[in-house]
């Protein structure tokens, strides 16, 4: 196995999962309350298995050549990233509430929290966006045992991320608990999400309209 591919490929992975995104907010928060916070981050880990395989080994190229459906898939992403930042900015301000504060520590079960990694990863339009057409049409550039290696190093920055950012938050959750820290954070997240939003929009309208 190449080494190189593989290191070029864990780092290209890293540099499309790191950003604030609704899958790290939801693994970020899970650890902060240290519910089921390794289960959260399995199941993402896992999810990105699936979608870069799909990617790099044909996905990426079909959905890249269909505009319709990279088209829809792209209203969908900004819709959920607009729902989500402003999901946030809700949370935040409920964090600023002394009297609506003690809502925000109460535990969810197991099947909750795998259902909610389930949905911001599945009806998440933008990793599809990252993992399938972004990583698929670069790995699909190489051939037999590079192309595994490409795949193999952005899986492990996957593993990698996601594990390090619950047991990281899980660790800090003191600090990052508390009610202006945890707004602060969702107000980051949210600013991040409207952010790449409106980057989207950009590329539609550049892509759509003025074409």
């Amino acid at each position: 196995m190449n080494v190189w591919v593989l290191l070029q490929g864990f780092g290209l992975g890293a540099s499309m999962i790191i950003p604030i995104g609704a899958q790290n907010a939801y693994v970020l928060n899970q650890g902060i309350k240290r519910n089921h916070h390794l289960t959260t981050a399995t199941i993402c880990s896992v999810c990105d298995v699936l979608f870069i395989s799909l990617g790099i080994f044909g996905g990426g190229a079909l959905l890249a050549s269909n505009e319709v459906l990279l088209f829809t898939v792209t209203i969908g992403g900004i819709l959920f990233l607009l729902f989500y930042g402003c999901m946030s900015l809700k949370s935040a301000r409920q964090n600023t509430q002394p009297e609506q504060q003690h809502t925000q520590t109460i535990p969810h079960g197991r099947r909750a929290v795998i259902l909610g990694a389930l949905a911001v990863t599945v009806l998440n339009p933008h990793l599809y966006l990252d993992t399938v057409v972004i990583l698929g049409s670069i790995g699909g550039q190489f051939e037999g045992s590079d192309r595994i290696a490409f795949a193999v190093g952005t899986i492990l920055a996957s593993f990698v991320w996601f594990y390090s950012l619950s047991v990281g938050a899980a660790k800090l959750a003191p600090t990052l608990s508390k009610p202006k820290v945890k707004a602060g954070i969702d107000i980051a997240v949210a600013a991040m999400m409207f952010f790449i939003a409106g980057h989207l929009i950009t590329e539609l309208w550049s892509n759509y309209v003025i074409k």
